[in-house]
């Protein structure tokens, strides 16, 4: 039961800009060591009140357009209830709501099985918060 469930801390920079943060290649790199090419389930999880998982196809623009989107359903003014931090970092606080701060995927013969576009992104807004942690846990 031992090897049945591990459990690491990934440590991310996400600096002072908003930004969609591809962690596949850590994700794969945890899974060669937990999963030792078994089968079972990687849950991904962000502890923090202002940050988010998305599985999303990058490097062709949609992680420019998925925080274009982000900025047109939750605009960086004024109009939230939470109101410290930089201006309309309100609307951070609502981000885990429509991208959660969690995912479960597929682990077969110990890879994750991600469609041929998908990759695992960190999607964070706050740019108060230039450090993030990110828990990885297999399950096999």
């Amino acid at each position: 039961m031992s090897h049945a469930f591990t459990t690491s801390t990934l440590n991310v920079s996400t600096g002072s800009q908003e930004r969609v943060v591809d962690i596949t290649a850590d994700c794969e790199d945890f899974l060669r060591e937990a999963a030792d090419g078994r089968d079972g389930l990687l849950n991904i999880f962000v502890p923090h009140a202002t940050a988010g998982i998305a599985v999303i196809e990058t490097g062709a623009g949609s992680d420019d357009d998925l925080l274009a989107a982000l900025h047109t359903l939750l605009p960086a003014d004024d109009r939230w209830q939470h109101r410290h931090g930089s201006p309309g970092h309100g609307r951070d606080h609502v981000l885990p709501a429509m991208i959660p701060p969690h995912a479960t995927l597929p682990v077969l013969g110990g890879s994750l099985e991600l469609g041929t576009w998908q990759s695992v992104c960190l999607v964070d807004t706050n740019k108060d918060n230039a450090n993030r942690q990110v828990r990885l846990s297999f399950l096999g």
